[in-house]
């Protein structure tokens, strides 16, 4: 693979007046490597260490829409919470970004992450951090955002954040110096959801379609449909097979695989033609047996490992489902078209599995019929068959087809 032309800046981010030494170290050794590099300074206080600093912190926090005072406020939180929406702010701004890198403890790590989650997936995106060993689903989000952790404080230049700080240097320049043009003979790409339960539907449907398209599959386990949700809303995905909706469940019943409630709203606001079914809606995901509420004691659950326990959903919960995914759909205005399988939403969902449950299907099928405010764009359509019959799957196939061809 050859260099790249690159027309553009590595931004490199930190908090200056605690971390000038770390913020110029790797923006120097960015530079080393051909690529042009800028640096910004998301302080919360005015601070004279930023001399030399591309972007200071005090015309960062200018572009706040309160003005930099809602910024340099004197209360850390406030402070944190400001200069974070101004950064995003800032960056969404910039036309010229080719990668950013961030730097930082826990506060510099909540101060960057949010604007990083806002650039479009693809773009190389960095964050050294201390908070990188634990959990950081709220500093990822639904981004390609990569974490590294900075075994040392990020207070100061020594033998380890030395080597941790130079390799992250190299690994954005890498990634800018490097990265992959679009093909423009790349088919179009879709976006499919799947879960171990709906594995066999994903699969045949992937087979019928992979010879037009580049399809997708994102795991429905909340960062999964998120992810999916932001590239729609990007524009990258020319149509969607949203076959297993499972999230919403842990949405509304408190499992551990939520999605946000703002699940489907990237298809209302694209119009992106979507074929949409009810994979898995028979369960809320919950971790070990121990972790499940106390208020669900009496339910009936299926171990699916050590690690994860499975909670069959009940009849007055497929209804409040329903009327959620009814009330999200009825704002679409582009075509959707909603595929009922009658014999089952899931492998544990059928005749002879520990799921089985006809009446509750039915709650959420009658609930869907009478909530849903049917159009020419936007249609239930019932099928005879289980989720993972191949006949289900070529059903979903034609339906989006047709979709496709209508749009054309």
């Amino acid at each position: 693979m050859t260099k790249r032309k690159n027309t553009g800046f590595i931004y490199v981010v930190a908090t200056a007046d605690t971390k000038v030494k770390e913020l110029f170290f790797v923006s120097q050794l960015i530079a080393k490597t051909g690529v042009e590099v800028v640096t910004v300074d998301l302080s919360t206080q005015i601070n004279p260490s930023s001399a030399g600093v591309d972007f200071p912190a005090e015309m960062i926090a200018d572009l706040h829409p309160q003005g930099r005072e809602a910024v340099f406020c004197g209360d850390r939180g406030k402070a944190i919470d400001a200069m974070a929406l101004a950064f995003k702010i800032f960056i969404a701004q910039r036309s010229d970004l080719l990668g950013i890198i961030g730097l930082g403890g826990s506060g510099g790590t909540a101060l960057i992450t949010p604007a990083m989650q806002t650039l479009p997936i693809g773009v190389p995106k960095i964050m050294v951090s201390t908070m990188a060993s634990g959990d950081i689903a709220r500093y990822i989000g639904s981004s390609d955002i990569a974490m590294l952790y900075s075994v040392t404080d990020v207070a100061g230049l020594n033998r380890i954040s030395r080597r941790v700080l130079g390799n992250a240097a190299h690994q954005i320049a890498g990634a800018v110096l490097f990265q992959q043009d679009e093909n423009e003979q790349d088919k179009p790409a879709l976006g499919l959801t799947m879960f171990g339960v709906t594995t066999p539907c994903i699969q045949n449907v992937s087979a019928e379609l992979e010879a037009d398209y580049d399809c997708l599959v994102f795991h429905a386990t909340g960062s999964g449909g998120n992810a999916m949700e932001k590239l729609t809303d990007s524009r990258m995905l020319t149509g969607l097979l949203d076959l297993t909706t499972t999230e919403v469940c842990d949405l509304l019943f408190g499992g551990v695989l939520a999605c946000d409630d703002t699940r489907f709203d990237a298809i209302a606001n694209t119009g992106t033609p979507c074929v949409i079914s009810c994979g898995a809606l028979d369960m809320v995901n919950f971790g070990h047996a121990t972790s499940v509420p106390e208020k669900y004691a009496d339910r009936l659950f299926y171990h699916h490992n050590a690690q994860v326990t499975l909670m069959r959903t009940t009849p007055d919960e497929n209804v409040r489902m329903a009327e959620w995914i009814a009330e999200k759909l009825n704002r679409c205005e582009g075509d959707v078209v909603v595929l009922i399988p009658e014999g089952g939403f899931s492998a544990l969902d059928k005749a002879g599995q520990p799921f089985w449950s006809p009446e509750a299907d039915r709650a959420f099928i009658d609930t869907l019929e009478a909530d849903l405010k049917q159009t020419d764009r936007r249609r239930i359509v019932r099928l005879p068959w289980h989720i993972n019959d191949q006949q289900f799957a070529s059903a979903a196939v034609s339906h989006f087809r047709a979709l496709v061809e209508k749009a054309v």
